[in-house]
């Protein structure tokens, strides 16, 4: 459980690919998070394209980091044939957190970049991956090797702990 407490948003990475194999074992992560009813509504985009991480990186105005990434893994979610709908970002948001909770594991750095729920971004993001209509993005992770050591900041805070 290190991970946990070693996970910080990483924004800036060394011009070096990532393995195919690192990848396989963040998206194998991303696939064992819970979901609503085991709906598993996700689909994921691997993206390496420096044309398309570019463009990704205008997406939003704290993507600017995803331009210099060597890699970027989109977490999408279908809307078709869900019994539990209103659950698609709990879903997403677990298997997102099992992203960047792998890549620590595996030696790299991540960030979660929002797009979902904000409609320009959403709409920017599915028109530079052509996605189909039934399926959404939910976030732009760009990761990568840091360039740096980082060190979580403690945020365990006692007072914010009822006991009843």
């Amino acid at each position: 459980m290190n991970a946990i407490f070693q996970r910080v948003s990483v924004r800036s990475y060394q011009d070096r690919a990532v393995e195919g194999e690192k990848i396989e074992l963040i998206l194998r992560a991303a696939m064992a998070a819970p979901s609503a009813g085991n709906q598993q509504p996700w689909e994921f985009y691997v993206v390496r394209t420096k044309e398309v991480l570019g463009q990704l990186s205008q997406c939003s105005p704290y993507a600017g980091c995803t331009k210099a990434a060597p890699i970027a893994i989109v977490p999408c979610y279908r809307t078709e044939g869900l019994k539990f709908y209103d659950y698609t970002d709990i879903d997403l948001s677990a298997a997102t957190q099992n992203i960047l909770l792998e890549a620590v594991e595996l030696g790299l750095g991540a960030v979660w970049l929002g797009v979902a729920p904000v409609k320009d971004r959403m709409e920017a993001v599915s028109q530079i991956l052509g996605l189909p209509e039934d399926l959404h993005p939910f976030a732009i992770i760009p990761l990568g090797y840091p360039t740096k050591d980082y060190t979580q900041q403690g945020r365990f805070d006692a007072s914010r702990i009822h006991n009843i």
